[in-house]
């Protein structure tokens, strides 16, 4: 089966993605939590694109949900925090993620 683009194409978008909540991520973690590494921040970036990635297929709605989960469970594990401080984290991640997102998308489309 043929990817459209190549495989060019598709290693620079998940890396693209990776980079992103990576960045996102560590913004967000060190807005709450104070000074965090950021090594955790690429291994919770790296699961979001990959999740990311492989649910694409299944529409943006399902995609969402399931990444939001994968990020709780990532922040959860990865910062090694309880339930209802990881769900700060992740708010603080959606938030700053949209945010960014949306600046992106205005700056690429002037």
């Amino acid at each position: 089966m043929a990817i459209p683009g190549g495989l060019t194409a598709v290693v620079g978008t998940l890396l693209l993605a990776a980079a992103f909540y990576t960045v996102t991520v560590h913004v967000a973690a060190r807005f709450v939590l104070g000074e965090t590494p950021l090594a955790r921040a690429v291994v919770v970036g790296v699961v979001l694109a990959v999740v990311q990635f492989l649910l694409q297929q299944y529409g943006p709605a399902a995609t969402i949900a399931v990444t939001a989960l994968a990020d709780l469970l990532a922040i959860r594990m990865v910062y090694r925090l309880k339930f209802r401080s990881a769900a700060v984290v992740a708010a603080a991640h959606y938030a700053i993620a949209v945010v960014a997102g949306l600046a992106v998308l205005f700056w690429v489309g002037r």
